[in-house]
C-alpha cells in the first residue's frame, strides 16, 4: 500500500466520530488551514477530526518552474488548460488514499467531508463528485473546475446525493469570482444539491464565511 500523504492532524475531542479532510491552496501547506479548527467552534460532541494534507512539492509552470507544494502543475493562465490533468488525478488518488484510511478506521462515508481551498477545492470537486461512496459533503471555497467537460460522464450517481457547499469572494483576483460560479451552476445543472455562497472578500476566507462553514459543517456532520 502506498504512503499516506503527511498531513497536519487535529484529533477530536473525544470520541472520533466524523472526519474532514481539508486540502490547502497553491504554495501553501497543510499548516495554513489548522488554526481554523478553534475558530470553528465546533462542539465537542460531534468528535469531528481534521486531516489537513500536504501536497506534494512540484515544479509549478507559471511560477517560473519554481518548486512548491502543489496539488497539480498549473501550465498557463488560461483556465480551460489551466490545471494539469495528470497531476489532478494523481492528487485525487492520493487524497481518496486519505479517505479510504479513515473508512477503515471505521469512520463510514457518511461522516468524512472532503473540502478544498482553491487548488484544493479543484480537487474536492474532481474527486468528491466522481467518488462512489456518498460523503458527508463536498466543500469549495474559491476554487474552479477542472475538466468540467467529462463530469457528466464521469460523475458517481452516489456522488449526486452529496451536498456541496461552494463559496467565493467577489473580489478574487487570483480565481475570479465568475469562475467558481460557473462549476457551481455545473455541478447544480447535474442534480447536485449545491449551495452558493458570496462574500466580499478577495482569495481568503472571512468571518463570516467561517460561521457559515461552522453551520454547514454541523448540519452535516451532526446525529
Amino acid at each position: 500500500m502506498a504512503e499516506l500523504l503527511p498531513s497536519v492532524v487535529v484529533d477530536a475531542k473525544g470520541s472520533h466520530q466524523a472526519t474532514v479532510i481539508w486540502l490547502h491552496g497553491l504554495g501553501d501547506s497543510g499548516n495554513g488551514f489548522a488554526p481554523i479548527v478553534p475558530a470553528l467552534n465546533i462542539p465537542d460532541a460531534l468528535g469531528i477530526k481534521f486531516i489537513f494534507p500536504h501536497a506534494p512539492v512540484r515544479p509549478v509552470t507559471i511560477n517560473n518552474g519554481m518548486a512548491m507544494r502543489a496539488w497539480y502543475d498549473i501550465k498557463s493562465m488560461d483556465f480551460g488548460s489551466r490545471a494539469d490533468l495528470d497531476g489532478v488525478k494523481e492528487s485525487a488518488a492520493q487524497v481518496e488514499a486519505l479517505i479510504e484510511a479513515e473508512i477503515a478506521a471505521g469512520i463510514p462515508p457518511h461522516k468524512i467531508v472532503l473540502a478544498g481551498f482553491s487548488q484544493g477545492g479543484v480537487i474536492s470537486y474532481y474527486l468528491g463528485c466522481r467518488y462512489g461512496k456518498a460523503l458527508a459533503g463536498i466543500m469549495t471555497l474559491s476554487t474552479y473546475m477542472a475538466d468540467g467537460e467529462t463530469l457528466a460522464a464521469q460523475m458517481s450517481e452516489l456522488s449526486r446525493i452529496v451536498p456541496i457547499f461552494a463559496a467565493h469572494g467577489t473580489h478574487d483576483d487570483v480565481v475570479p469570482v465568475t469562475m467558481g460560479k460557473a462549476a457551481y451552476q455545473q455541478v447544480a445543472a447535474l442534480g447536485y444539491n449545491a449551495t452558493w455562497k458570496e462574500y466580499p472578500m478577495q482569495h481568503n476566507v472571512c468571518p463570516e464565511e467561517v460561521n457559515d462553514i461552522s453551520n454547514w459543517l454541523q448540519t452535516r456532520l451532526g446525529d
